[in-house]
Order: C-alpha cells, then structure tokens, then sequence
C-alpha cells in the first residue's frame, strides 16, 4: 500500500522553501525530532540534501542537530557532504534535545546528554580538521579514522547553539558559537542574550562580535483584522499544538527551571492571540504592524537574526503561503540582512 502523505508533504515544503527564497529569505532551518508523534525532520540530512539541489542561494541547516542521537564521524561527513552539495551554504546548529521521550525511547540516557553531546562536537571538529585522525574518549573511541569528504567551507561551516540553560551560553560562549533561542518570552531572552554577550567578551576571540538568532512565529495578512482572524484560531492550539507534548511530564518536580519555564509558556500560550503577541512570542497583522512590532524587540533584545515561522500549529498551506510572500515583499526589505525562515 502507498502512502502519499508523507512525499506531499515534503514537496508542499520544498516548495515553501523556493517561495522563501525567491522573496528574499536569507536562511531554512528545519528541526529534528527523533521518535516523535509531532512534526519534525527524523532524516534532516536527507531532506536538505533535496533542499541544497532544488534551490541556489538560501542558507540551509537544521536548528537544531540533536547530537545525542548522531555519531559524530558520520555526522561530520554527512554535514561536509551537504556543504558540498550545496558549494557552502551550511550552517550547522547543535544542541542536545530537550524531550525525554525521545531519549528513552531509543535506550538514551537522558540525564547525559549534555556531556555526550560535548564530546560529540570534539569528535566533530577533529573530523573537519584533519582528513586522518583519532580519538579515545568517555563515550568513543575511535582509531585511524578516515574522514572524507571535508568541508567546502574552510574550517567548517558557521556553528549555531541552540540553548535555554546558562550551561549552554557558557559552552557557546567559550567556543566561540553563534547563539539561538526560540521560546522564552522575550523579556526573559533579552537577559539571556545579554548574559551570552558579556560571557563571550571574556574569552578574547578574534571576531568582534557573535551572532544571535531568534525564533518567533509570524502571520502576516492585507490589515491587522484579517491577520487576526486568521491566526487567532491556530494560535488556540498554543505553541505546542497537536505535536502531543507531555506537559505534565515537562513540568515534573525534578525538572529543572528551564524546562519548567518552557511547559508553563506551552500551557500559556493556548490561551492564545493575547499570551502570544503580549509575551513577543509571535507577530501577527499587517505588513506595517509587523514590521513595527519586529524593530521594537529588536531594539529591546538586539538579536541578529529573525527566524520566521509561519506554520502556526495546523494552519492550512495556503494561509501559509500568503503570509510567507506578504512578509518577503513587504517586511523583509526592511530586514534585509536578518532574516530566515
């Protein structure tokens, strides 16, 4: 039996995806999820592998990698065979999952993510860095590996951090890695960021400055009362939607702050327009009241890069598809150099 969902699906995406860019989208970034019953990538490489052939000028990558659940080595290659692919349009986000399901369904200790996912990247930078190398690690030991192909950007491709916890803005801050962030209320990111910023200075890198990107969703629509009526009732759903999130689970006792904090802004969020847009979680009206509502947290946060989401939960393609060309045309040249997708 054929089952067509899932290959529409990705083609309804790559077309979302040749849309963006043609308006002026800078970047694409999917995200992965591994056993999960919410939508997500569980094969991101392969399907931007699709992505780097079907366009010629977007930057790509997943935001983030969940580097638990990858060996490293492969991992390398496969990211240094999608920069080719692509002639060196990769960015290459990590992070190490935030789901507790996701882990245990695959025997994954979750309580070590962290330290697995750390040395993951050493493992990962070795490869890029020598075409022959090995490794004798806590959780791998590798002899002799050979590494092909390399990069097609030199050392390796720009590196993002996805993070909530200060653990993660020290390691991004040390190593000298971009930073993104996606749910926190934007008050909350604001200090994160800022916190990020004074911990990179410290370690006295050549750059002059990191790069920070946020995540919002966005509906654009002709005036604010059309945008309205039409994401209002999606934005109901909340920002976890039909993905079947445990929330109780999130917001067990032993959890800590940060993963308490983000079960309380999913359940916050289905009450909807208001939590949304009051928290700056997401940007709904017309292209000038979109705009203004960008540069006004631009100016509070000062991140470098807007990742808009236009899937609002279950929101229809073709609802969709407006927006996204509304906000190309007609807000992005505003933001010409901070933008994604």
């Amino acid at each position: 039996v054929v089952n067509p969902e899932p290959a529409s699906a990705y083609d309804e995406l790559l077309a979302n995806i040749q849309l963006a860019e043609s308006v002026g989208y800078k970047y694409l970034f999917v995200i992965e999820h591994q056993s999960s019953p919410y939508p997500g990538i569980s094969a991101p490489n392969v399907f931007l592998a699709s992505v780097a052939r079907a366009t010629t000028s977007i930057r790509l990558g997943a935001m983030v990698y969940q580097l638990p659940f990858h060996h490293p080595v492969l991992l390398a290659q496969e990211i240094s065979t999608l920069d080719q692919l692509s002639r060196g349009r990769v960015d290459f986000g990590i992070g190490y999952g935030v789901a507790v399901e996701e882990f245990e369904s695959w025997g994954i200790d979750f309580a070590q993510r962290r330290s697995v996912g750390v040395e993951a990247m050493e493992i990962i930078k070795a490869a890029w860095a020598d075409r022959k190398f090995s490794y004798d690690g806590t959780y791998w030991q590798l002899k002799d590996v050979y590494v092909q192909p390399p990069p097609y950007q030199q050392p390796h491709p720009p590196l993002w951090m996805g993070g909530h916890s200060t653990a993660s803005f020290d390691y991004a801050a040390e190593h000298d890695i971009d930073l993104a962030q996606n749910i926190d209320v934007e008050d909350v990111i604001a200090e994160k960021f800022a916190y990020y910023h004074r911990e990179w200075k410290k370690y006295g890198h050549a750059r002059k400055r990191p790069r920070t990107m946020l995540v919002r969703h966005v509906h654009v629509a002709e005036t604010d009362e059309i945008a309205l009526a039409q994401a209002q009732p999606f934005m109901r759903e909340g920002l976890a939607g039909q993905r079947g999130i445990n929330l109780a689970r999130e917001a067990r006792p032993d959890a800590s702050p940060e993963r308490k904090e983000v079960a309380r802004i999913y359940s916050e969020s289905t009450k909807g327009y208001d939590f949304w847009v009051g928290e700056g979680l997401a940007f709904v009206g017309s292209p000038k009241t979109v705009t203004a509502g960008i540069e006004a947290q631009r100016k509070l946060i000062g991140y470098d890069v807007l990742l808009a989401h236009h899937h609002i939960t279950t929101m229809p393609d073709e609802l969709v598809n407006k927006s996204l060309r509304l906000f190309g045309e007609r807000v992005i040249p505003a933001f010409s150099d901070a933008v994604a997708m």
